[in-house]
């Protein structure tokens, strides 16, 4: 689950760098984070419904296989063209490990466990963007940025000898046997019901909102702020502190309260926050710690919004694990094309166009969750074949 993470966090402090060494227009570079989100949400929709025919471990070591090509090609880029296509191609290969992972976890939970299951995983993720940016920094300093993408290879080969360890979590008796273009053909029929789209609009636009802050920050902090890159990585890091808390905090609480009544609290805590970002980002009000309290409030409602859309998801669709976890992460991936992009093409020197589409995604997921409280009635699933 830690390779969407890792797979763009560790380069983050870099990215002027890279800027600079290969002639990129302002803004151009964001364009870096928007194609792996392409190639990530794209990618899980034909991963997911493939694991569900054929079983979890096969696609995983594929899409590892492909993570590694991606990742030396990002390394030998000569252009920021070039590094934009490598990453859709890397994207392709790290999406298999996150959607399967969240299917691995409804192969073998349901309900308030599976929740607490994902909020602790969740956790654990955490990690790699925990440290991913403070190690990346350390990597520019001792190396280049390319060194940063060679890296990634290697965690990508240490993680493919490492699948061997993990048991297949769906037994052939599970498995669908439903041609795959039938499969693909579901989504449309999972689309039409309401209360999954609730779920989805929920995460899907709150990951707007994060990609924004991903693509945003470093130039909000090292350039506007003259934050140094190594810096950078720790202020960062307090962000993943947040969420860390808060998905702690969402495990001992499911149980008690429901994932829904969190998932809709953190979505307006989340709402309340980019506004609160987009003030301080576009008057400069309390400088640097202004912004960043603001920003760590609202990364901080991933533990509340997160775990808790895709569990909802996952136990309205019990029989297609793969397919919804899928559809589930190229939503969330998906829109945050949209945010990430928008961050770079609204780019006018200053952090104002960050904040404000943090504010615009973060409002839009509060909206969600006011309309998943009244679509929870007289929902059926859609048959698993």
């Amino acid at each position: 689950m830690g390779f969407a993470s890792i797979s763009t966090d560790l380069y983050l402090p870099a990215m002027p760098a890279m800027r600079a060494a290969l002639g990129a227009s302002p803004g151009t570079l964001d364009l870096t984070v928007s194609g792996f989100l392409i190639g990530f949400s794209l990618g899980q929709l034909l991963w997911g419904p493939i694991s569900d025919r054929y079983g979890r471990r096969l696609p995983v070591t594929l899409g590892l296989l492909l993570f590694i090509v991606g990742s030396a090609g990002c390394a030998l880029a000569d252009s920021a063209p070039a590094l934009v296509a490598w990453r859709v191609l890397q994207a392709a290969g790290a999406c298999v490990s996150v959607v399967l992972a969240r299917a691995m976890v409804r192969d073998l939970y349901s309900g308030a466990p599976a929740a607490r299951m994902m909020s602790t995983l969740m956790t654990v993720m955490a990690i790699a963007p925990l440290i991913g940016p403070s190690a990346g920094g350390w990597i520019l300093a001792f190396g280049s940025w390319r060194a940063i993408f060679w890296t990634l290879a290697g965690i990508g080969v240490l993680t493919l000898a490492a699948l061997w360890t993990l048991p297949e979590t769906l037994p052939a008796q599970r498995r669908t046997r439903e041609p795959l273009r039938r499969a693909l053909a579901r989504y449309g029929a999972l689309l039409g019901q309401p209360r999954l789209l609730g779920y989805l609009g929920v995460g899907g636009f709150f990951y707007g909102g994060m990609y924004a802050y991903v693509a945003g920050t470093p130039f909000a902090y090292i350039e506007v702020h003259h934050v140094s890159p190594q810096h950078y990585g720790l202020l960062f890091g307090l962000g993943i502190v947040g969420i860390m808390g808060a998905n702690l905090l969402n495990a001992r609480l499911v149980g008690r309260f429901g994932g829904d009544r969190l998932m809709r609290a953190g979505a307006v805590g989340a709402a309340l926050a980019g506004v609160a970002a987009a003030l301080a980002a576009g008057t400069g009000w309390g400088g640097l710690t202004g912004l960043l309290l603001a920003l760590f409030f609202f990364v901080s409602c991933t533990g509340f919004i997160v775990a808790n859309a895709i569990t909802g998801a996952l136990d309205d669709e019990p029989a297609a694990a793969g397919a919804v976890s899928a559809l589930v992460g190229a939503t969330q991936y998906g829109t945050g094309i949209l945010g990430s992009a928008a961050v770079g093409l609204l780019a006018d020197g200053t952090a104002a166009p960050m904040g404000w589409v943090i504010a615009v995604f973060g409002i839009a997921s509060a909206l969600s969750a006011a309309w998943l409280v009244g679509s929870r009635a007289g929902v059926a699933p859609v048959p698993a074949r």
